[in-house]
């Protein structure tokens, strides 16, 4: 796994150069190669407790993910939610994505968390310590499972 220079930023620390990277590769992804039909634009990018964390590199933003607090928790008690993590397909399997993870748990592992995965991905957010939970679901048509991560007190 090679390292990388993780950027993180909350959304009034955006530049629009940073802003239009990542909302490109999320599109190239999400919209372009896995045909999402879903609102990809939520405005939850842009609430000042949303997180952005990615890679850059010279042809843009390789890597990303956003970390969102939800007041109203979906599942027990995890108030963070990862979310929309993508990596370019030109930068796929050099652990960008678990470079990312360990960034958000480095700054919120001592809290609980929770995402939906991809299904076919699930195993690399078990071993960032997420456990599915309930069954699988469909979710802008790929198969999903839910998953939380129980808070890690510092030793």
């Amino acid at each position: 796994m090679s390292e990388c220079s993780i950027v993180h930023k909350s959304w009034g620390e955006l530049t629009t150069t940073e802003l239009y990277s990542f909302l490109k590769l999320r599109t190239d992804v999400f919209f372009v190669e896995q045909k999402v039909d879903e609102e990809e634009l939520d405005y939850r990018d842009l609430e000042p407790t949303t997180e952005h964390y990615w890679v850059m590199d010279d042809a843009g933003t390789a890597a990303y993910l956003r970390v969102l607090v939800d007041s109203t928790p979906e599942y027990r008690d995890a108030a963070h939610v990862v979310g929309r993590v993508v990596v370019r397909a030109d930068r796929r399997g050099e652990g960008l994505a678990q470079q990312l993870l360990s960034a958000v748990l480095e700054n919120h592992g001592h809290t609980p968390m929770m995402l939906h995965a991809q299904a076919y991905v699930a195993p690399l957010y078990a071993k960032a310590g997420f456990v599915a939970f309930g069954d699988e679901f469909m979710e802008a048509g790929i198969a999903h499972l839910s998953m939380y991560r129980e808070a890690v007190v510092p030793a």
